[in-house]
């Protein structure tokens, strides 16, 4: 078994061997080795996201400044870090024969890429370097010295591009390192800029961008040409993501994204402010709070769902085993009369108020006091329904959570958007939202619009999709980062709704209770997903998976 053993690790154990006598005889960076190494190992490691904030290009700048200052470190400085952990980026994914076409503009962000195809040379790699210095006077400080050291190495395969520039070829066997323009880019790409960014996107080669997409800005993008900006099969973000990764909108153009660490000041970055968060595993651990060991349901809350109506009676069922699985204490389904027996047979766990009405809900003011209070999966758009809801709305006087057909009653009369109690959460997803909003062309115009409404009103809005956004009326946006494609299916927003209201009703605060419910309801997704795969998820397999999900959260 032994000499087995010995013949199995011995390739492993020649690659490292031969990387690490490459470390002690070739001049070049030691850390690239590593990442070589990597290779055979495991994955480059990616930095905790939960560690960080998402800043806008001006902080990301003044963080830059800080470090600079505060540190002792130069802006080459910053830049071979960055050139470092890109060319490990690179390096871990392909090997020294693979084409690599570099494309270098002026400012900082030519400088890593220029920083990068110096590192490649010294590891083997016969990169194609250009840089776009038009007219011969353009280029920054960093960029500069960056070319001044490929020229020192007379590398035969640098082109300085000073006033016309022939084409290359590109194939899509190509890797093409995007460094063109980076994150400070303010206003659209211009001149033989576009050119050259179509026939890069055009040539079916494998686009890797650094920081940001050449054209797309970091933060907001208005009314972007899509054409116009690189369309990147990996964007590898300096230190931190951007805004713009979290929208929709800039999927097609962000591809594939990850952060590398550069280590930019730990005390500037604590100190800056910012509106925009990430939510992370550790985030909802830290306030998940534990179950007491003499607790009662009677400590636990209680949840009042108003659901479901004829024919939608499963919006109910999902609704409620959402809440059940949070570990809510009791839970109340108001549901019309014709519920009945499709709750009692299949969600036993929850107590049934029948409404006077047979097929939908017409009046659903609570009888009794209810921790948390959720209206809107299934419940129709009749005239009866909506008055109900405006009823309800006017009386209430504690935060509840609207879903579903309780804004679509919302749209067809909105006046309601007054009545919402304050500190209210609504659940829209984007054909949702446009119908109480008016139409919006994109992820960002919802979003930008989601801020100003939710100060108006008071409310939380939480607009659903693959990076979920709760945005608060205080002006703070938290992106969710769990959750897959599975949860693209009928009654997911059902299960997130009761699920919602079960953690309300535990006595979390509503912008706590909201962060909690998407968090745990994209793992509770990424689990089912595991049993079924992607496309085999039905909701009900998500509300199953919801107690599996806080358990993972709470222990690993």
């Amino acid at each position: 078994m032994k000499i087995l053993t010995l013949i199995q690790t011995l390739p492993t154990f020649i690659t490292y061997f031969f990387y690490f006598n490459i470390f002690f005889h070739h001049k070049a960076k030691y850390n690239l080795y590593f990442c070589e190494l990597n290779r055979f190992s495991s994955k480059t490691t990616k930095i905790p996201i939960s560690t960080m904030k998402i800043f806008n290009n001006e902080t990301i700048r003044a963080i830059d400044r800080a470090t600079i200052e505060n540190e002792g470190v130069s802006a080459i400085e910053l830049v071979e870090r960055a050139s470092d952990a890109i060319a490990c980026e690179i390096i871990s994914r392909w090997r020294p024969n693979k084409p690599i076409s570099i494309f270098a503009g002026f400012g900082n962000n030519g400088a890593d890429a220029l920083a990068v195809g110096r590192l490649l040379i010294e590891q083997g790699y016969t990169p194609e370097i250009y840089l776009f210095n038009i007219g011969g006077n353009k280029l920054s400080n960093e960029c500069r010295i960056c070319r001044d050291q490929i020229l020192e190495m007379e590398y035969a395969n640098f082109h300085e591009i000073i006033d016309d520039f022939k084409l290359p070829v590109l194939t899509p066997n190509h890797v093409v390192i995007d460094g063109i323009f980076g994150s400070g880019l303010n206003k659209p790409i211009f001149g033989g800029f576009i050119t050259v960014i179509r026939f890069i996107n055009e040539s079916g080669a494998t686009i890797v961008s650094l920081d940001v997409p050449s054209g797309m800005m970091g933060d907001w993008n208005v009314n972007p040409i899509n054409r116009n900006i690189i369309h990147a099969n990996l964007t590898l973000a300096i230190q931190f993501p951007r805004l713009a990764f979290f929208l929709k909108d800039n999927s097609e153009l962000v591809g594939e994204w990850k952060v590398l660490d550069i280590n930019l000041s730990a005390e500037a970055i604590r100190n800056c402010t910012t509106n925009y968060y990430l939510v992370e595993k550790s985030d909802i651990r830290r306030v998940i709070k534990k179950r007491n060991t003499f607790a009662s349901k009677a400590d636990c809350g209680s949840a009042l769902i108003v659901t479901g109506s004829y024919g939608m009676m499963g919006a109910a069922i999902l609704s409620a085993s959402g809440a059940a699985r949070s570990g809510a204490g009791k839970i109340t389904i108001h549901s019309p009369q014709c519920g009945y027996n499709v709750m009692q047979c299949s969600v036993p766990e929850a107590m049934f108020c029948a409404d006077k009405h047979e097929l939908i809900p017409t009046d659903f003011i609570p009888k009794h006091n209810y921790n948390a209070i959720a209206v809107g999966p299934g419940i129709g758009t009749h005239e009866y329904t909506i008055q109900a809801l405006e009823t309800f709305l006017k009386n209430i006087n504690q935060p509840v959570i609207l879903d579903a057909d309780a804004l679509n009653c919302i749209a067809l009369r909105p006046s309601l958007l007054n009545y919402i109690p304050a500190n209210s959460i609504i659940t829209p997803h984007a054909g949702e939202f446009d119908r109480l909003f008016g139409e919006h062309k994109s992820d960002e115009a919802r979003l930008s619009k989601a801020l100003d409404r939710a100060k108006r009103y008071g409310i939380i809005i939480v607009i659903k999709g693959r990076h979920t956004a709760v945005v608060r009326h205080d002006g703070k946006i938290f992106f969710n980062t769990s959750g897959n494609a599975s949860l693209a299916t009928a009654g997911s927003g059902d299960v997130l709704t009761g699920l919602m209201a079960g953690f309300l009703a535990q006595g979390y605060a509503p912008e706590i209770a909201s962060l909690i419910a998407i968090y745990t309801h994209g793992i509770a997704g990424e689990i089912s997903s595991e049993e079924h795969g992607i496309f085999g998820v039905k909701a009900g397999d998500i509300a199953n998976n919801i107690g599996r999900a806080i358990k993972q959260i709470l222990t690993t």
